[in-house]
């Protein structure tokens, strides 16, 4: 970690008490909170946390909506020295199971209609499942909140595993420290030229780390969070009127879907930057974007991954002439374009994209296996040296310094701007007993990124194919969240294979095409 980055990075925590404490710092539906509130809130969760008997490095899940538990949570859990868990709310009760058990969580908060959800499922005997309700009602009779963590805090120390789907098996918890976190929200703020005056609409998930990265860089730029969680995108242009909100921030798909609405004067007047990650934009949808919010609001382009939080970012003066570029290095990240020998690439030659500096996470929890096929000796030609994460995603860098994303090299399934394992869903779909075999694929889309397309093949030859998709339609509906639903389901006869006798799952994408 260089000097800059030494000097910028500070206790998770530490974000709830701003420069101004009277300013208001968190929007939602219940409550305003100003930063001297904030931080009081942030404190009595925290002193709650250690009151229910956890010790430090003790991990704790949240699975709620954007409540303000859920937006203060990965603050208090760091005041208390514990390890904070968030579990993205449309998951089913089965991953939830997976998530809290491979993480060890000792607590597990969630709401009404969830806690009844996870009836006669077996959360680990270890874990201690509570009501969101019954924890604010506690809050209210806590006498004394927990101050802020002193400097001796370890900045290295874990603070936050986040979940994400991998090319194969389960969901792997990604390890994050103090300084992953508060690095990542200095960054994002300092080139998003974010102000005590600025509004942000938290649209997306809060388990994914742009989700919530949207309230840790507002915080640290001393300004305001809204958290929504919306139904239909008209839900998003009436809060951006209603909350005068001047920062949005969203996925692709959901981009195609705003573009889509009417913008009233009121939507726009107080718009001064739209941020996008999780997909690229394209030619068409940056022009679409233009029309509607004209020169006077930033658009910036992203690009990311879980493992380094986010890697690089293009100036908005510059998205009209290269909309589908990924431009360059975010403050405190090196990325690299690097040949199959493991030197530098040059110009307009491809390479994978490896990420260096102190946003690299810890590596993931629990699996060394995994964690040493990602997580590598940084490059020798790197300024920073030590641990880089190697992405997998090939890239090429063009004369004028600019980035451009090529592909990937796993088959992850990229949707509605969530990262999908086909092998989670393959896996579900034959737990259904109706099915012997199931190959997940992501086709273009223009609305999704990608659309999920499941082939399958019956336990009897002789089934009807209308009445076997309908069944599994109905199965994975109840045992998996909407965003993994396939948009159609293909029966096969049998699957095709190449020389080894394996699945063929490039043969099988030709067969898309054809």
């Amino acid at each position: 970690m260089n000097i800059e980055a030494q000097n910028a990075a500070f206790p998770l925590d530490h974000l709830a008490i701003g420069e101004d404490p009277e300013a208001t710092a968190l929007v939602t539906r219940k409550a305003t909170l100003s930063y001297k509130m904030l931080n009081h809130r942030v404190g009595l969760l925290g002193r709650w946390f250690q009151n229910q008997g956890l010790e430090p490095g003790d991990r704790i899940a949240i699975w709620l909506p954007k409540t303000e538990i859920a937006c203060i949570a990965p603050l208090a859990a760091a005041r208390a020295g514990l390890i904070f868990v968030p579990i993205n709310p449309a998951l089913k009760p089965g991953q939830v199971q997976y998530v809290v058990s491979d993480s060890g969580a000792r607590l597990l908060v969630t709401n009404g209609p969830r806690l009844k959800s996870l009836d006669g499922l077996l959360i680990d005997n270890d874990c201690t499942v509570v009501d969101e309700t019954a924890v604010n009602d506690a809050l209210d009779a806590i006498p004394n909140a927990m101050a802020p963590s002193d400097q001796i805090t370890n900045l290295d120390d874990l603070v936050e595993i986040l979940y994400t789907s991998g090319s194969t098996g389960q969901p792997k918890g990604v390890m994050l420290s103090h300084a992953n976190l508060s690095l990542g929200a200095v960054s994002v703020a300092r080139y998003l030229r974010l102000t005590p005056h600025d509004r942000t609409l938290c649209v997306l998930p809060l388990s994914f780390d742009y989700g919530q990265n949207q309230l840790l860089s507002t915080w640290v730029a001393g300004g305001c969070a809204v958290p929504l969680d919306y139904l239909t995108p008209r839900d998003v242009t009436k809060a951006c009127a209603r909350e005068k909100i001047t920062t949005l921030a969203a996925v692709p798909p959901l981009w195609v879907q705003l573009v889509e609405q009417e913008w009233p004067e009121e939507s726009l007047k107080s718009l001064k930057r739209l941020t996008n990650s999780g997909g690229a934009l394209t030619s068409h949808l940056v022009k679409q974007l233009r029309q509607i919010f004209k020169q006077k609001t930033d658009i910036y382009a992203m690009y990311g991954l879980t493992e380094a939080f986010r890697s690089t970012y293009l100036e908005p003066q510059l998205i009209d002439d290269n909309p589908t570029s990924m431009g360059t290095a975010i403050p405190f990240a090196e990325i690299m374009v690097v040949d199959q020998n493991g030197a530098a690439a040059q110009l307009h030659q491809e390479g994978e994209l490896v990420h260096c500096g102190p946003l690299v996470a810890k590596g993931y929890w629990q699996d060394q296996s995994r964690t040493a096929e990602r997580f590598k000796p940084a490059p020798k030609s790197s300024k920073y040296g030590g641990t880089a994460v190697w992405s997998g995603d090939t890239v090429r860098r063009e004369a004028n310094g600019l980035l451009y994303f090529v592909g990937r090299d796993d088959a992850m399934i990229k949707s509605s701007g969530n990262r999908i394992s086909p092998t989670e869903i393959e896996a579900v779909a034959v737990g259904s007993g109706l099915i012997a075999e199931a190959v997940a694929l992501g086709v273009a889309d223009d609305r999704l990124g990608q659309a999920i397309w499941l082939y399958v093949r019956a336990n009897d030859v002789d089934s009807d194919e209308d009445e076997l998709a309908a069944e599994l339609r109905r199965y994975l509906k109840q045992n998996l969240p909407n965003f993994m639903h396939p948009q159609d389901i293909i029966t096969l006869k049998a699957f095709p294979k190449n020389p080894n006798g394996k699945l063929d799952r490039n043969l099988l994408m030709q067969m898309d095409r054809e």
